[in-house]
């Protein structure tokens, strides 16, 4: 819990908000600081975005309370209309009004100013995001992401005190969009705005927040940063949201996991007998003509570039390994030796869905590499 309210853009306390019987956001809590960027992610339906309309006022909870620097705007007694909150919103679409041009769009966004400080804040943000060469054209002559800039700027024109921004590049082609989203955050990040940013791509949470908050069913699976959720997930939900895991069961045996592909040491919270599920991921296992302790054989493979993928058939496995590598094989090649690396290999009891280590202490132990 939150001590000092004030120290936070952003407070979260207990939320909860029901659509009939179904928790859309449940018993939820969450600190922003002041110019964090923090990433909602999670499958569609988690309750991200239901969560983002709380904060911005566009819905209300049922329970809980949210405040912003210190001030409560929701509460059992409290709610603070949206226009009063000081947030700034860019939605998915970029809900920029077609019959206005761009400064007119812009000053839309300053209605409640006087006229003169309304168009100095529209010079100003022009300016800072750099589209006054757009000033004068209308939406449908902008390309996706003259019109996703166009949107930060109004956002931002009222100088707000938080920016929600609800998967704003995922319109965008891939090569556009990264560029895009590069060059919106780095500016964000300059300018110290607070930013709650919604995305379902893991690889986006994963690189735009300082914080990432994974969610599902309306709950806060796990929050932490983007090398903390991937190289350390709490759960099996949360490794397989971020990466394509190889899933091997295995039985604990003294002070390891036997497998159909090998003996390998454990965390010592397993029990003797104890089923586990050793989760291994594709780019930590090596293939090669001639050199591993695992013979198998290739059944697909697909090239991507600056990767290739390959499906590897194992005779003890009744599924085939996925295997990810920058090693260039022969197109000949059929029969290969695989062998584990020293990363990329974790260990969950089988069908739980937590964390087999329970402190932090613990998690090192957790982790584990094969041998």
């Amino acid at each position: 819990m939150v001590t000092n309210t004030r120290d936070c853009a952003v407070v979260i306390q207990h939320l909860t908000r029901r659509f009939g019987s179904a928790a859309a956001v449940a018993d939820v809590s969450l600190s922003v600081d002041k110019g964090e960027i923090i990433c909602l992610v999670g499958q569609s339906g988690c309750g991200k975005s239901t969560l983002l309309r709380l904060i911005a006022g566009v819905d209300t909870p049922d329970t809980g309370r949210i405040l912003l620097h210190g001030r409560e705007v929701s509460g059992p007694a409290t709610f603070v209309e949206p226009e009063a909150r000081r947030i700034g919103f860019v939605f998915q679409d970029y809900a920029l009004f077609p019959h206005l041009t761009v400064e007119q769009n812009i000053l839309f966004g300053l209605k409640r100013r006087n006229r003169a400080e309304a168009a100095r804040r529209t010079s100003d943000a022009i300016q800072l995001i750099g589209i006054a060469h757009l000033a004068d054209r209308f939406p449908h002559m902008l390309s996706g992401g003259e019109q996703q800039r166009v949107a930060l700027t109004r956002a931002l024109a009222p100088q707000p005190d938080l920016l929600l921004m609800d998967e704003p590049f995922s319109n965008l082609d891939q090569g556009l969009r990264d560029r895009v989203r590069n060059d919106t955050l780095s500016l964000l990040k300059s300018l110290g705005t607070t930013v709650i940013l919604v995305t379902h791509d893991p690889q986006e949470a994963l690189s735009a927040g300082d914080r990432v908050v994974l969610m599902r069913a309306g709950e806060i699976v796990q929050i932490g940063s983007g090398y903390d959720l991937h190289d350390r997930p709490a759960s099996p939900y949360a490794a397989e949201f971020f990466c394509d895991f190889n899933k091997v069961s295995g039985i604990a045996r003294a002070d390891r996991i036997e497998t159909p592909i090998g003996s390998f040491p454990h965390p010592l919270q397993l029990k003797e007998g104890q089923r586990s599920v050793v989760y291994i991921r594709p780019q930590g296992i090596s293939i090669s003509p001639d050199k591993g302790n695992i013979p198998g054989a290739i059944e697909a493979r697909s090239f991507h570039g600056e990767f290739e993928q390959f499906l590897v058939r194992v005779a003890s496995l009744e599924a085939p390994l996925r295997v990810k590598t920058t090693r260039r094989l022969p197109e000949s090649t059929r029969s290969v030796q695989l062998s584990i690396g020293d990363e990329g290999v974790l260990f969950f009891p089988e069908a739980s869905r937590n964390w087999i280590s329970t402190t932090d202490s613990d998690q090192d132990s957790v982790i584990r590499t094969l041998r």
